[in-house]
C-alpha cells in the first residue's frame, strides 16, 4: 500500500489538511479554546466533510472553523475568503430563480451549488457573527438564506460590508452579477 503523502489520489487531501491547518493556526481569533488535533481528528472521521472543505477550498473559499455550536458540540466552518468565492460568482439565488430566467441565465445557482457541494449559505445572522471575526465582503457581496416570506414574493436577500457596517439588501432573486456569490457554512 502507498503512504498517504505519495498517494496521488491522496494528495488533494493531504494539501487541504495542511491548508486547513496553516488557516487555523494563523487565525486563532477565530477559535480562541480550540486545538487543531480535536477538529483534525473530527475531519479524518468524516469523509464527506473533507469532500465539502475541498470544494469549498477549490471555489476560492478559504474555509476555516469560526466556533463551536454548543447545543450539538459541531465545528462551524464558514468561508473566511477576504471576498465572496471567486469560483461561486455570478449566480441567481436558486432553481426557481434560474427556470425563471428567459435570456442570459446565469451558470446556476447559489442554493444548488451550495447543496452540491455539500453546504448550506450562511443565514443574516450567520453572516453578522462572521463579520465580527474580520472585514469581509467589502468589494463583493454574498446571498444569505432568505425567509420563506421574502422568497415567495421573489426576492432574495444578501449583505455586504461598506463604510465599516454590514447591510443586508435585498434583490430579485432572479438577478446575478460578477461580484456576487456565496458564503458557506459546514457543520463537522
Amino acid at each position: 500500500m502507498t503512504a498517504p503523502d505519495t498517494d496521488p489520489q491522496q494528495q488533494p487531501l493531504h494539501q487541504l489538511l495542511q491548508s486547513l491547518q496553516h488557516r487555523f493556526e494563523t487565525n486563532r481569533h477565530r477559535h480562541p479554546h480550540l486545538a487543531w488535533d480535536t477538529v483534525r481528528a473530527r475531519l479524518d472521521a468524516d469523509p464527506a466533510a473533507l469532500r465539502a472543505l475541498l470544494a469549498m477550498e477549490r471555489s476560492g473559499g478559504e474555509p476555516d472553523v469560526i466556533g463551536v455550536d454548543e447545543a450539538s458540540g459541531t465545528y462551524l466552518f464558514c468561508d473566511c475568503a477576504a471576498e465572496s468565492p471567486a469560483g461561486r460568482r455570478s449566480l441567481c439565488y436558486d432553481r426557481a430563480a434560474l427556470e425563471s430566467r428567459k435570456e442570459h441565465a446565469p451558470a446556476g445557482s447559489a442554493v444548488e451549488v451550495a447543496s452540491a457541494m455539500g453546504i448550506s449559505l450562511l443565514n443574516e445572522d450567520q453572516y453578522r457573527a462572521l463579520q465580527r471575526l474580520g472585514e469581509f465582503d467589502t468589494k463583493t457581496s454574498s446571498w444569505v438564506a432568505t425567509p420563506e416570506d421574502v422568497r415567495s414574493r421573489g426576492g432574495a436577500l444578501f449583505c455586504d460590508r461598506r463604510y465599516g457596517r454590514v447591510f443586508v439588501y435585498h434583490n430579485g432573486a432572479q438577478s446575478y452579477y460578477a461580484a456576487r456569490g456565496f458564503r458557506g457554512l459546514l457543520r463537522v
